[in-house]
């Protein structure tokens, strides 16, 4: 297929081959969605994208009031504040790539049926918006940081350290687990709808099993292989371990974790490709 100003749509063309070109050619398509998605999403508020920060704030809140203060949960001898700012950093993150692109089919079906363009194309869309409300939370993070850091006695443990240099390759892997998973169940939701009453259930069910509210260091030895089979586990103890300075990261888990996330993309990824094809039929 070459594009020479013209666009040609193949029934035959093998769906297990990637279009970079098309996507290429709908670059535009693509900032318009991101454009739209962001605008329409507090449109009509009174605080608009502050709500990125207050919600995940609020959260932080409960989570010390109860798991720190409450149940005494150890956060390796971290601020609890910080603790639990910075492990929803990264997770909160990848679960709205995963929930926000899990649907993309059923929510675009209107828009899908209307015209042509790469079905890739939303998923994308809805993957990219997320760097702006990352980016507010990590300001928001560091703005709490600077304060423990100079403010308060736990300050002397707080500190960057040289994996903060990561940070562009975490967020291309947490992008990559998101959307792959997010690709999988956004063709299965097609077939079978109600699966899309299931995903916000999933993604609960995934924070607890990921070290938001508790670190890795205290999991069992028998439970430690959940940390290992979710690739989302060592990311998160990268962000303790990068920003707070203490944090159980370990190498050989992060390589597990790129395994896992590269094997549920090209499955994500094939299984979109494929049921893009009938999809309209069945949504």
């Amino acid at each position: 297929m070459h594009f020479t100003g013209e666009i040609v749509i193949e029934s035959n063309r093998p769906w297990w081959k990637p279009r970079v070109g098309e996507l290429w050619a709908f670059r535009d398509l693509g900032m318009l969605m991101v454009r739209r998605d962001f605008l329409s999403k507090y449109r009509q508020t009174v605080l608009g994208p502050v709500w990125y920060i207050i919600q995940p704030l609020i959260t932080v809140v409960v989570f010390t009031v109860i798991f720190g203060r409450f149940a005494g949960i150890s956060t390796d001898g971290l601020p609890q504040f910080l603790f639990y700012q910075c492990g929803l950093l990264g997770f909160t993150f990848v679960s709205h790539i995963f929930t926000g692109t899990a649907t993309s089919f059923t929510a675009n079906a209107g828009l899908y049926g209307k015209v042509y363009f790469p079905r890739l194309i939303p998923p994308l869309a809805t993957t990219s918006i997320q760097l702006v409300p990352f980016a507010l939370q990590a300001l928001s993070l560091f703005g709490f940081w600077i304060y423990f850091r100079f403010y308060t006695e736990a300050g002397a443990q707080l500190t960057v350290t040289a994996y903060a240099w990561m940070l562009p390759v975490i967020l291309i892997h947490l992008m990559a687990i998101g959307l792959g998973l997010g690709l999988l169940f956004s063709a299965l939701t097609a077939k079978y709808r109600d699966l899309s009453h299931l995903v916000p259930f999933l993604a609960q069910i995934w924070m607890y099993a990921s070290p938001v509210i508790y670190p890795l260091s205290k999991v069992p030895e028998h439970w430690l292989w959940l940390a290992t089979i979710n690739p989302a586990a060592p990311i998160i103890e990268w962000f303790r371990l990068a920003f707070l300075g203490t944090g159980s990261f370990s190498w050989s888990h992060y390589a597990v974790s790129v395994a896992i996330t590269l094997f549920a993309l090209v499955i994500g990824f094939l299984t979109f490709q494929r049921t893009e094809r009938t999809f309209v039929d069945t949504v």
